[in-house]
């Protein structure tokens, strides 16, 4: 078998999954009662106030430290959150002090809501970890993600909306 075939086959198999996976992700995505941002002012983890607003575009992303797949994701959030605003809410994953102690063996340090009794994820409907929202500057809902994403979707996806 040539390479030329060898890496043909990989492509088509790539694209196959890159198709199954989106596909998937569309089926589980949670239904919002609005497409769009809530305004709000929340206190994050570090005791520094967050306004959660339009004028930029936001990316939401529902987390949990019992998540494996949330895990696997941290790093490519981080990433993310150096180039955009990025507000993680982790869900029932203890006190304040608890999501500092993983965040610090997980070498991330992205904006974190800590959401200990689940009202954010009941409010956004999210019933699988992890789950993306991302809305344009206008403050519209443009993208769920629902399970792990790669840093170059969430940037691909970041690139669409500016």
């Amino acid at each position: 078998m040539s390479w030329k075939k060898i890496l043909k086959e990989i492509a088509t198999a790539i694209l196959i999954i890159f198709i199954f996976s989106n596909i998937i992700s569309w089926l589980r995505k949670p239904e919002l009662s609005s497409a769009m941002l809530p305004e709000r002012t929340v206190q994050l983890i570090d005791g520094t106030a967050y306004r959660l607003q339009k004028g930029k575009p936001v990316v939401l992303h529902f987390w949990a430290t019992w998540c494996r797949v949330c895990k696997a994701e941290a790093s490519n959030i981080e990433h993310l959150s150096k180039k955009y605003d990025v507000l993680t809410i982790a869900v029932n994953s203890g006190d304040d002090e608890e999501i500092k102690q993983y965040m610090k063996r997980e070498g991330v340090g992205f904006k974190v809501l800590n959401d200990k009794d689940g009202s954010w994820a009941k409010a956004f409907h999210v019933e699988v970890f992890p789950t993306t929202f991302i809305y344009d500057a206008k403050g519209e809902l443009k993208f769920t993600e629902v399970g792990y994403t790669t840093t170059a979707g969430l940037l691909a996806r970041m690139k669409f909306i500016e």
